[in-house]
């Protein structure tokens, strides 16, 4: 049976964007910009085999599939949040892949044109209670560390500088540039 007759079966129906305008598909235009930065930033100008190219495509799919997008619990201490992956296969991405043997550092220049966006408009403020990912160093890529918020120090201009984060296994205080707030719950 093609895709034709089981769309009309089932009674979905195709509805493509205009050519030349991937704007018309921001989730999974964000998607493949993710995709590609990370492929970018494994490769950048090497040449590469078959084989090596596509091991670099499925570490790239295992990190992208591995980020949360809403905790499955209200519980904190469940330390697990909704992915990509539980829709595609059922479970998380646990598995962790060999290190970076990449011992290059991009240029000056490079890593201000990368920062200079950033800043330009306010984020709102972190609240209480809300989940977040915490950023650490030295953590492997499909390591996500989850918790929520407890506690926030706010600095001489009003926002948010500090927060107190229950996780796993205690409460940690962390600045926000280290933690990314996560949707609201589905459902919810």
């Amino acid at each position: 049976m093609n895709v034709h007759n089981f769309s009309s079966i089932v009674g979905f129906e195709f509805r493509f964007i205009p050519p030349r305008a991937p704007h018309f598909g921001g989730l999974w235009e964000a998607a493949v910009k993710c995709m590609k930065t990370l492929m970018i930033k494994c490769l950048g100008n090497t040449g590469l085999t078959y084989e090596e190219l596509q091991t670099i495509a499925i570490e790239a799919d295992a990190i992208l599939n591995s980020r949360p997008m809403a905790p499955l619990s209200e519980d904190p201490n469940d330390g697990e949040a909704l992915s990509p992956a539980h829709l595609l296969i059922g479970s998380s991405q646990m598995s962790v892949s060999e290190p970076s043997i990449d011992k290059s550092r991009p240029s000056y220049l490079t890593r201000w044109h990368r920062a200079r966006s950033k800043w330009l408009k306010p984020d709102a403020n972190i609240q209480i209670g809300q989940n977040v990912i915490i950023h650490e160093d030295n953590t492997h890529p499909k390591e996500w560390i989850l918790g929520r918020i407890t506690k926030t120090h706010f600095g001489a201009d009003g926002r948010v500088r500090v927060a107190e984060i229950k996780v796993k296994n205690g409460t940690i205080r962390r600045p926000i540039c280290k933690i990314a707030p996560l949707p609201e719950q589905i459902g919810a």
